[in-house]
């Protein structure tokens, strides 16, 4: 058995008396009831310190994602309507213009490299000022 310290507190009257009635309950003591308690109470504040500690940095990380999700709906958004009004206005190929098809990778190529470069260097085209954090 751990050493014990004795504590001489002071609590309300109807404190009291609710834990003089849940201590005359077989197997219950007032010691080991407050004991819980304050257990309970002193570990709910560790859980509380973590909280504060890693507050800060979870806002911050919360943040961050809403802004990618604000940008990735942007660009979607953007990309859709751009997607189907080039795909009203251009008439298919025949099967055999190759030229046409030529000229199609051509621009698909163009269109496709900047995106790329952009991409694997990290930096964004729609929000350049971004570009210095």
């Amino acid at each position: 058995m751990a050493e014990r310290v004795r504590h001489q507190l002071f609590l309300p009257r109807p404190l009291s008396d609710r834990l003089a009635a849940l201590a005359a309950k077989p197997g219950a003591s007032k010691s080991a009831i407050l004991a819980d308690a304050v257990t309970a109470w002193l570990n709910r504040r560790g859980a509380s310190e973590l909280e504060d500690r890693f507050a800060l940095w979870l806002d911050r990380m919360s943040n961050a994602l809403a802004r990618i999700e604000r940008d990735g709906n942007v660009a979607l958004e953007t990309l859709a309507p751009f997607i189907r009004f080039e795909l009203s206005i251009q008439a298919p190929l025949a099967e055999n213009d190759a030229v046409g098809r030529a000229l199609a990778r051509e621009r698909f190529e163009a269109f496709v490299a900047p995106v790329g470069r952009a991409v694997a260097s990290g930096r964004r085209t729609m929000w350049p000022e971004e570009n210095a954090r």
